[in-house]
């Protein structure tokens, strides 16, 4: 990292136009200087600028324009030495779109492994990392944390936070901030608030009651407000109780009046709804949308509001005022961002290796599966997964890592680790994962049970052609061999992260790549070649899709779809084992809202003991080894209409089918779980011994799975999401534009107590191959902040780390219903074999309180409050009460 630091205010009351950096370590003056949101010299600074703007020039700098290089982006205003803010994406890492410079950054793993850490020092350090990559790579701004807090794992965007508590969440998102802001970079909490989904994202209505809105959804940004300043702030799409949240009132009685915000609120790309109800309810900065300058409200239709008094000069000096203070404190003015890559791109990948071994949560270790021991009774070992001979595992969207510096696949990590005393073979077992994965409905039709048509006996999938209209006219766009027919195309598909297998995928992202978006749009396609059953059995065949599809077997029609929705249609048909069948399946779609393009799926159902070629394949690698690991994968994303959100918990592509199909195969089966958000396990769990769940694990993932496999990494990561039993046991996505948080405060492992509910994993659970003790609780109440004091032992003989977690119970009051748990606080805790340390954990005053609607005020209920002390939250070692007065 560059070691520069921003803290350059000492120069800002006097000659204010040089440029001081210091390296290394700040000052002891300078370290006790004021945070850059309440330091008088920043204020001076930002006077001096604001009184030297023109009408003109405020409003454009409150409004963003698109930029090739940078998409977010706000223009210099060089007459009075304004910079530019080139801004970057996301939450995960920098993604650079300037084609210019060489685009490969840190892929860090996903939010949800951060949070999984429990490690707000490691998370700092991600953050100063990717501060320091987005300054080196031109940016001075970041366009993360993303703080959301899923109301379901179902949320395509899930993976990009840190968990369902809003505690764990606060705290990770201070140090990632904090990080990031050591850089001459300013960190941008994202997204105010009460966005939960993609379904419907622009429009859906987010009804959420006051108190619910206080404790949950918005307390990471008070958190983060109050530890770490954050100098922006972004608004989501969606409306809250009715009101839009770039519009919504909440920008300014709740962000900067109750929490103090200081920085200014920028709106997400197309989310600025209005111009003066936007400006007077808290939008400082309008980010661009799709449709070109002539479409803002703000810029030109700003300054026309001003001139009608529709917006008051007042406001749009304070819009203004709230840009610059973060510029100036942070130290945009004195360093500019350059695009020199002068970052130390090894040590950043170490980092995100570490994030990665301490973020990887052991679910599950029977008969000691785990750790595998080369040599002795380990000759032999399959690696099993659709995606584990490639790191194609990461969230889609925005916070797409396209371009990493490194890349280590599962495959090549346990390879390297087993070393030559091992045998390593590889069967993908399924198709790769994309973008398609996303419809609901039955698995598409595997590509070993494909031909195309005109190829050879060794040839898979079908002969796919592309229109970019919907009326097969003229020469195909592209002329491929498709793996499957399993397409949905759209904005998913122009930040892709889908596997390097799935043809179809990589094919509208190469063009999406180079600025053509027609197949995104309107289309037309056609399959041809042959299916063949692999066992005579009887089988489900058929299409799910939006549009007008045809599905011919033997050149007879066997189904169709039409409409504007996506609709499943099948039927049964016997097929012979071996036998091929003639396939055509001709599709054609309009565009929806600019967003949408083609969806069509061909599946299949079949029976239990059907496998297809490649999953038998895979079983009988795995029979033949010593043990088995198979690395399971699904895709996330954002988007911007229907089929963006997961359809079930269900691993695509047959995969869960392909973990018992192995475990029967061989007991020493491991599973790696490479998902952003829990995915379901109580349909394969009973046919492995251990579960390894690693989230998005970055671009060091292979080494950090074989470290944690072979034992010389101790596993030590925590559930920050709890891992449902099924799709009843958590919210659904809804699809009638209005999302009801009926559940209240219940969210996550909150409403799993409250409605006595038995999840797989419950949160905060972790498993290591260390056991730790916990004995001598103290308990110390009052007036202020409670503590909880006990000792943590390492009963191994192993060196390991332990998550000690502190749960209240409900609170002394009949005022409100409150969770029968939720989290107080956390301290991990690195002991060696046999160490035994004495732990105190702060219980804050605020999480002995409660939202009261009627007096706007938090209320502390005193009386007696059960503490619990433990390895989960239902791991509970100690427990006592705590006197609150």
């Amino acid at each position: 990292m560059s070691g520069t630091s921003l803290r350059s205010r000492a120069a800002l009351a006097g000659a204010l136009s040089v440029a001081v950096i210091f390296v290394g370590a700040p000052s002891a003056a300078l370290a006790q200087a004021p945070p850059w949101d309440a330091d008088p010299a920043v204020e001076q600074r930002v006077e001096q600028l604001l009184d030297q703007l023109t009408t003109e020039e405020k409003a454009d700098l409150a409004t963003g324009e698109l930029n090739n290089f940078f998409g977010f982006y706000n223009n210099p205003i060089e007459r009075v030495g304004i910079p530019a803010q080139p801004m970057a994406d996301g939450p995960i890492g920098v993604r650079v779109a300037n084609p210019e410079i060489d685009r490969r950054t840190t892929r860090f793993p996903s939010g949800t492994a951060m949070g999984a850490t429990w490690n707000p020092a490691l998370v700092e350090q991600v953050g100063a990392a990717i501060g320091d990559e987005a300054f080196h790579t031109g940016h001075n701004t970041q366009l993360g944390p993303s703080v959301d807090i899923p109301r379901s794992p179902l949320w395509g965007r899930a993976f990009e936070g840190y968990g369902e508590d809003p505690l764990l969440s606060g705290t990770i998102a201070s140090g990632y901030i904090n990080g990031i802001q050591s850089n001459p970079v300013m960190a941008t909490i994202k997204h105010f608030v009460g966005y939960v989904q993609e379904t419907d994202r622009f429009t859906y209505d987010a009804r959420v009651d006051d108190r619910t809105l206080h404790e949950i959804y918005a307390k990471p940004y008070e958190l983060a407000i109050q530890n770490s300043h954050p100098g922006a702030a972004m608004c989501a799409f969606n409306r809250i109780n009715g009101v839009y949240a770039c519009e919504n009132p909440l920008m300014n009685t709740l962000l900067k009046g109750d929490y103090g915000f200081r920085g200014f609120v920028m709106s997400d790309y197309n989310a600025t709804p209005s111009t003066a109800r936007a400006a007077n309810n808290g939008l400082d900065q309008e980010q661009p949308g799709d449709q070109g300058p002539d479409s803002a409200n703000f810029g030109a239709r700003l300054v026309a509001a001003v001139a009608a008094g529709d917006v008051s000069e007042g406001r749009l000096d304070d819009m203004a005022r709230r840009i610059l203070r973060p510029m100036v404190g942070l130290g945009l003015f004195e360093t500019l961002p350059r695009a020199d890559r002068a970052f130390d791109a090894d040590a950043h990948s170490a980092l995100a290796r570490q994030v990665a071994q301490e973020g990887s949560v052991l679910l599950k270790n029977e008969r000691r599966v785990l750790p595998l021991r080369p040599g002795g009774r380990l000759r032999s070992l399959a690696v099993i997964g659709p995606d584990a001979d490639n790191a194609s595992a990461q969230g889609g969207g925005s916070a797409v890592i396209p371009f990493a510096t490194r890349e280590i696949s599962p495959l090549a990590g346990i390879r390297a680790r087993a070393g030559d005393n091992v045998r390593v073979t590889y069967a993908a077992g399924t198709d790769g994962v994309n973008e398609g994965d996303l419809l609901g409905g039955p698995v598409p039709v595997p590509s070993t049970l494909l031909r195309p048509a005109g190829g050879g006996a060794a040839d898979r999938g079908l002969h796919a052609r592309y229109w970019t209209n919907t009326t097969f006219d003229g020469a195909p766009k592209v002329d491929q061999t498709d793996p499957e027919v399993n397409v949905n195309f759209g904005f998913q598909n122009w930040f892709s992260a889908a596997s390097p297998k799935a043809t179809q995928s990589a094919t509208v992202a190469a063009f999406a790549a180079r600025g053509d978006f027609s197949l995104t749009g309107s289309i037309s396609a056609r399959w041809e070649g042959n299916l063949i059953a692999p066992a005579t059995a009887e089988y489900t065949l058929g299409l799910t899709a939006r549009g007008d599809a045809t599905l011919r077997i033997d050149g007879e029609v066997f189904a169709t779809t039409s409409g504007d929705r996506v609709v499943t249609v099948g039927r049964a048909i016997r097929l012979v084992g071996g036998e091929p069948h003639t396939i055509r399946i001709d599709y054609s779609a309009a565009a929806l809202n600019g967003y949408q393009g083609g969806q069509v799926r061909f599946f299949w159902q079949h029976p239990e003991d059907v496998l297809s070629p490649a999953m038998r394949d895979a079983v009988a690698d795995a029979r033949a080894a010593d043990a088995a690991v198979v690395v399971v994968r699904d895709y996330e994303t954002e988007g911007a209409a229907r089929e963006a959100d997961r359809p079930t918990l269900d691993l695509p592509k047959e995969q869960d089918l392909l973990i018992r199909a192995v475990g029967r195969a061989n007991p020493n089966t491991v599973v790696v779980v490479e998902t952003g958000a829990p995915s379901k396990t109580s349909t394969w769990e009973d046919s492995v011994g251990a579960i390894l769940h690693a989230w998005y694990p970055g671009q060091e993932q292979g080494g950090a799975i074989a470290d944690l496999l072979f034992g010389d990494v101790n596993p030590s990561g925590k559930l920050p999401a709890t891992v449902p039993a099924d799709e009843g046991q958590v919210p659904g996505i809804e699809v009638d534009d209005v999302v009801d948080f009926d559940e209240g405060v219940f969210v996550g492992y909150r409403g799993f107590g409250q409605r006595g509910l038995t999840p797989s994993y419950p949160f905060g659970h972790g498993l290591s191959y260390s056991r730790f003790a916990y004995r001598r609780l103290q308990l110390r109440g009052g007036t202020g902040d409670a503590t909880a004091t006990f000792t943590l032992r390492n009963a191994s003989n192993r060196a390991g780390s332990e998550v000690a977690q502190v749960y209240i119970g409900r609170l002394p009051t009949r005022f409100v219903a409150t969770p029968p748990r939720q989290l107080a606080g956390f301290v991990r805790v690195p002991l060696a074999a046999r160490q035994r340390e004495r732990v105190t954990v702060t219980i804050p005053r605020r999480s002995l309180s409660y939202w009261d609607s009627g007096s706007q005020h938090w209320v502390t209920p005193a009386g007696r409050v059960q503490v619990y002390v433990g390895s989960s939250s239902e791991d509970v070692r100690l427990a006592g009460v705590v006197n609150v007065r």
